[in-house]
């Protein structure tokens, strides 16, 4: 059984992005900026942003955080948006989630101009990933597929399933792996909360990407041996005898996966620090288009 190392992966990446910085530097050319905003106080959602600066400042990209209060108006917020749509200096952004209940996502992801969309949500960015044409991929998805593809893990006419349907990470990882890529040609069946005798897909899965938000979900006896396990979920499970009153699960329960399985991602260090790498690299690309712009 192999690992399938997020953190060691996602720093390599980060290597070979902050040479091309300093390249970009040498040469006299603008470096990349990557602006983001936080509404409230989320602890998951300030620690993630908070993550975000920090690997800006390794690589050498110019950042900035916009950190709001809980009660700002979506009209307040809306305006934030379009301020950083027209700032020439801003190469990318993102607008972390979940906002506070009173702010209708959709409006604002829709804000977002798709030239610095670097989350890869608004719909022109979707549209043109479903027809396999250039665009900025989800960051999660495509750092699944950037794991897959460091870790040679064979994808094509592997019978994958994936495990939740939502537009961040279920659905876009569906489309990824049934494409002609090298971590796809895949035969990709969704699974999801309707779905009856679930076990049944599961068992006879090649690939499993979970990602339902249900911590532990996917046990043992519901895998085949040899299986490559992509655990997308993170959830905080009380635990007493941890100092901090809990534990990090996924959706996955890796003490009994993990002794069928040929290849698994941790929780945490799989999926989740690959996720900021892509974010990265997904600016990298925007500076790269505005320079050619």
């Amino acid at each position: 059984m192999t690992i399938l190392d997020g953190r060691k992966v996602s720093n390599d990446i980060k290597d070979e992005i902050a040479e091309q910085v300093a390249a970009m530097k040498s040469n006299g050319e603008k470096v990349p900026h990557l602006a983001a905003v936080l509404v409230g106080t989320d602890g998951a959602s300030m620690t993630y942003v908070g993550a975000k600066v920090k690997a800006c400042e390794r690589i050498g990209f110019d950042s900035t955080l916009i950190d709001l209060p809980e009660e700002t108006t979506e009209e307040e917020l809306l305006n934030h948006i379009d301020n950083l749509n027209n700032n020439d200096d801003i190469d990318g952004f993102i607008v972390q989630l979940p906002l506070p209940k009173h702010i209708d996502e959709q409006k604002v992801l829709m804000a977002v101009d798709p030239d610095k969309d670097v989350d890869g949500f608004h719909p022109t960015n979707v549209g043109r990933m479903t027809l396999d044409l250039p665009s900025f991929l989800p960051a999660t998805p495509f750092g699944v597929l950037e794991l897959l593809e460091r870790y040679n893990v064979e994808t094509s006419g592997k019978n994958v399933v994936v495990m939740g349907r939502s537009h961040i990470v279920g659905r876009p990882m569906s489309i990824l792996m049934s494409q002609k890529r090298k971590a796809g040609n895949a035969t990709v069946t969704v699974v999801h909360s309707r779905t009856q005798n679930l076990a049944d897909f599961t068992r006879g899965a090649d690939i499993i990407v979970a990602a339902i938000g249900i911590s532990e979900f996917l046990t043992g006896d519901m895998v085949k041996d040899g299986v490559v396990i992509i655990d997308v979920g993170i959830t905080r499970v009380p635990d007493d005898m941890k100092k901090r009153g809990y534990r990090l699960a996924g959706d996955v329960d890796f003490e009994s996966v993990s002794k069928k399985a040929s290849y698994i991602t941790p929780v945490p260090g799989g999926v989740g620090p690959m996720t900021i790498a892509m974010l990265l690299k997904n600016t990298l690309l925007a500076r790269e288009m505005r320079s050619k712009k």
